[in-house]
């Protein structure tokens, strides 16, 4: 599918999959996918872009700044299997960035009650390691990421540890769920010339000016993640927030 194909439909108010401007494809989240190899895991899909969440929790020493909380640890990684564009070696700046959104607006929101991670003030605290594997890349990793960080994070359940022998026992899962005190959504929208568009496939994305992660819980916004060769002005700005917030409500209801 060529540019000026894609570009003279968006001048029509159309897109190439028959989507409106600001409609979502179909999405799908699925919980507990790997239940015996990960403490919480989610498989999310939008469209064909499919991405797989894992979360795993293990002991370790607090910050010296945040003695009595736990943290979080947010890895992803693109791999040859999701996109001919990736290439296996250590993560590159497309991968750092996915990460790092995804970490954003799960922290800046503080939708994990870091505090009720500690364990022993000073010395032992809950550590969450987040891990996103895309699996098929067609657009729009960004959204599918962190739907399914969320989901895996929702899906999550303590091991057992035993203080006496500071030992975690893995194979002895409980009942306790994550501290989570709020879920924000990202809700991504490119600009292609004059329009706006959210959730953009491949295509879509190889020709857009510019791209905004938006995140947002409640009424409010807790991350901007600004992407592409071109820049945007504060009234545009504004208009792509308008849109994410109104959009949200849709990627909340699959969670």
């Amino acid at each position: 599918m060529n540019d000026s194909y894609i570009l003279g439909l968006l001048d029509k108010g159309l897109r190439s999959d028959g989507r409106k401007l600001e409609q979502y494809r179909d999405v799908k989240v699925e919980y507990g996918i790997s239940s015996k190899s990960a403490e919480g895991s989610a498989r999310v899909l939008i469209g064909d872009t499919e991405v797989v969440a894992g979360v795993k929790l293990d002991v370790g020493e607090p910050y010296p700044d945040q003695l009595d909380e736990g943290t979080l640890i947010v890895n992803a990684e693109l791999s040859p299997i999701a996109s001919p564009d990736f290439e296996t070696g250590p993560p590159d700046i497309a991968s750092i960035e996915l990460a790092r959104v995804t970490d954003r607006a799960i922290r800046e929101c503080k939708a994990i009650d870091f505090k009720k991670l500690c364990i022993k003030k000073g010395e032992k605290v809950w550590l969450v390691f987040v891990d996103i594997y895309p699996i098929n890349n067609d657009g729009n990793l960004f959204d599918a990421a962190s739907l399914a960080a969320l989901a895996a994070l929702k899906d999550a359940k303590f091991p057992k540890y035993d203080e006496k022998s500071e030992r975690i026992l893995y194979e002895e899962r409980t009942s306790k769920s994550l501290p989570l005190t709020r879920l924000p959504i990202s809700c991504t929208l490119v600009k292609i010339k004059d329009k706006f568009i959210v959730d953009p496939n491949i295509e879509e994305e190889s020709v857009m000016d510019a791209r905004l992660t938006v995140g947002v819980v409640d009424d409010l916004i807790c991350s901007l993640q600004k992407g592409g060769n071109y820049p945007i002005n504060a009234e545009d700005i504004a208009k792509m927030i308008d849109i994410a917030f109104k959009k949200s409500d849709e990627l909340r209801k699959a969670l």
